[in-house]
């Protein structure tokens, strides 16, 4: 399995000899057993490269979810034994990464300070994969709405939080303050989203306000979504998460009555955890669990 990932990442029997430090016969040599194993062609002849067939796109797929599995067993086994202390690497979204991780790492640093920690960004899909091929040991993610999303099957999921989602307009605009302001108020206006499950989610919003918004900037950047509003080119809405690590002067934020949501940590497989990972786990909720005060 490990030399046909090799196959699969370098897209030929030459490259992947060179990434293992193999002679090219015998990775030969493996992918045709491992092709007469699965009873299917899993590569074939592209120039002077390979190229996965179907079988191998899917079998290629879960040997790096296979194979990272088996590094993390290893890991743990290790630990156990007392050959190293462990460690958790964690993957969270940009404004998670910003508010509610530093304290918890922090924190945890302070009382396991022989456990390395490593901290890594990426969106939930992303995050996600990571996890299944074993390249992450704690996920935070996001989903709107009250059912979790698909990518969250076979995991445990620890909710952390509600975060309520606001409208963001330019503080320039005329209506005072205190007025009461909807997305539907705004459907002249165009709009700036972010990232794909957050332009779904407005999508959504909108038709329910029985109107579709012209999307005229996409970004996933926070900061430059408020930046964009805040020079009068569109409006936008953000959850309460990003507002806590930036909230730019020069716009104005609105709750959105009902909208909402949902944080929480995922962990690869049914319990129980590796300790490490559920001494983090613990520790960041905890953390999150605290009172939280939203703009």
């Amino acid at each position: 399995m490990r030399v046909f990932v090799a196959i699969a990442r370098e897209g030929s029997v030459t490259g992947a000899a060179a990434a293992l430090h193999y002679a090219q016969p015998s990775v030969s040599h493996h992918l045709a057993r491992l092709e007469a194993e699965a009873g299917v062609p899993l590569v074939q002849r592209a120039g002077r490269g390979l190229r996965l067939t179907e079988a191998g796109r899917l079998l290629a797929n879960r040997a790096e979810e296979i194979l990272g599995r088996i590094d993390s067993a290893r890991r743990e086994l290790a630990a156990h034994a007392g050959l190293r202390e462990g460690r958790v690497r964690l993957v969270a979204f940009p404004s998670a990464l910003a508010t509610l991780v530093p304290e918890a790492v922090a924190a945890f640093a302070g009382t396991h300070p022989g456990v390395e920690l490593a901290l890594g960004e990426a969106e939930p899909p992303e995050a996600l994969a990571a996890l299944r091929r074993g390249e992450a040991d704690v996920v935070l993610a996001f989903h709107h709405g009250d059912v979790a999303p698909e990518g969250f099957e076979g995991h445990t999921v620890t909710q952390l939080l509600c975060e309520p989602m606001y409208l963001v307009t330019p503080a320039a605009d005329r209506s005072p303050s205190g007025a009461h302001t909807d997305l539907a108020d705004q459907r002249d206006r165009r709009w700036i989203a972010g990232c794909e499950r957050c332009r779904t989610h407005l999508l959504a919003a909108c038709a329910e306000k029985g109107f579709t918004p012209e999307i005229g900037f996409e970004t996933d950047d926070y900061a430059a979504v408020q930046a964009l509003v805040a020079a009068g080119l569109g409006v936008s809405t953000l959850p309460g998460l990003a507002l806590r690590a930036h909230l730019n002067p020069r716009v104005r934020i609105h709750r959105i009555p009902g909208d909402h949501r949902f944080v929480s940590a995922v962990v690869y497989g049914s319990p129980p955890a590796p300790s490490p990972v559920r001494a983090f786990l613990e520790l960041l909720t905890d953390t999150v669990t605290q009172p939280m005060s939203w703009p």
